[in-house]
């Protein structure tokens, strides 16, 4: 029984790939990536509109987003806590958040 759960899961999601869009794991990412994103609000507020003298993410593009967190997380771009934070962070991590923050409106 666990072998077809498998089987059919795996179906499913190459169905959803095929197709090109599959809302439930759609939501389920954004939520994850939300909630990983929340950890940002106290210094680039709520949904990353910062207030003044932060720096605003909302609306950011990603790749910026990427770039400036991976500089941080390998110590090339200096920072006073950056680059501790992003050290919690998995390539994959940085990516969801990055794209959240980007969906977000400024």
């Amino acid at each position: 029984m666990t072998h077809n759960r498998i089987n059919l899961g795996a179906t499913l999601l190459a169905l959803c790939a095929l197709l090109g869009s599959c809302p439930a794991i759609a939501q389920s990412d954004m939520a994850q990536a939300r909630s990983l994103a929340a950890t940002c609000s106290n210094c680039h507020g709520t949904n990353g509109v910062a207030t003044v003298g932060m720096v605003p993410l909302a609306g950011y593009n990603k790749a910026d987003l990427v770039k400036n967190m991976s500089d941080f997380k390998s110590g090339t771009r200096p920072a006073t806590i950056m680059h501790q934070l992003s050290k919690g962070y998995s390539e994959s991590q940085i990516e969801a958040i990055a794209s959240y923050f980007a969906a977000q409106k400024k």
